[in-house]
């Protein structure tokens, strides 16, 4: 090819057959290593979602007692975690559980980063067949039922401890199809499990998805 100034390179560009830039596309992709082409596959932007409790004096809201002397009002936000603007916000009581209110804030465009309050095992299943992403911490006697370990690249760095898939729950309550369970340790060495759909992304950028969830407090 012919040389020429960057600053016409545009215009050189367009004489230039479609198939030749799409070839060499797929030749860098092709060079990246495994890690990058995982997260070149990530599919959604993130919706962190938690809510914050306000407390006052019984007196000053009567419909909303909470504990003891004090009555409260919730907010559950659904916050976009590109632009840190809320997707939407809903009221209640103080002493409404956050668990019932996650389906209002669901949304299959993101991906959904939750805390152990939001997360219901009986929705797992309804969430892979309906293709709402999500990412939410388990609660700690959640149980792990046959579980089976991911083929990963350990580096020396990573926080991650275990990454599988299994079924959740007991035979009681227990989720139908197999999730995938990742689990790290976080800045404090506290040991945090996650259960997730996303099976296209490596168990580091698992980690760090839910990590992102901390922002949500700042707002």
């Amino acid at each position: 090819m012919p040389k020429f100034h960057y600053s016409s390179f545009s215009g050189k560009a367009a004489a230039v057959p479609f198939s030749i830039f799409k070839a060499l596309f797929h030749l860098i992709v092709r060079k990246c290593n495994r890690e990058t082409r995982r997260k070149l596959r990530f599919p959604k932007e993130l919706l962190l979602i938690d809510s914050t409790t306000m407390t006052v004096g019984k007196t000053r809201l009567p419909w909303a007692p909470y504990h003891g002397e004090r009555a409260a009002i919730k907010l559950h936000v659904a916050l976009q975690d590109r632009n840190m603007q809320p997707l939407k916000v809903t009221e209640t009581v103080g002493s409404k559980h956050d668990g019932p209110v996650c389906e209002s804030l669901e949304n299959t465009d993101f991906v959904m980063v939750m805390d152990r309050a939001y997360g219901k095992l009986e929705h797992l299943d309804r969430y892979k067949q309906e293709g709402q992403s999500f990412v939410f911490r388990l609660r700690d006697n959640v149980h792990l039922e046959k579980p089976h370990a991911l083929q990963r690249l350990i580096s020396e760095d990573s926080s991650v401890i275990r990454d599988t898939t299994c079924q959740l729950g007991t035979p009681q309550c227990r989720s139908q199809q197999r999730h995938r369970v990742v689990i790290f340790r976080d800045f404090e060495g506290k040991e945090i499990r996650v259960v997730t759909d996303l099976m296209g992304i490596t168990a580091e950028q698992i980690a760090l998805i839910y990590k992102a969830s901390w922002k949500i407090e700042a707002f």
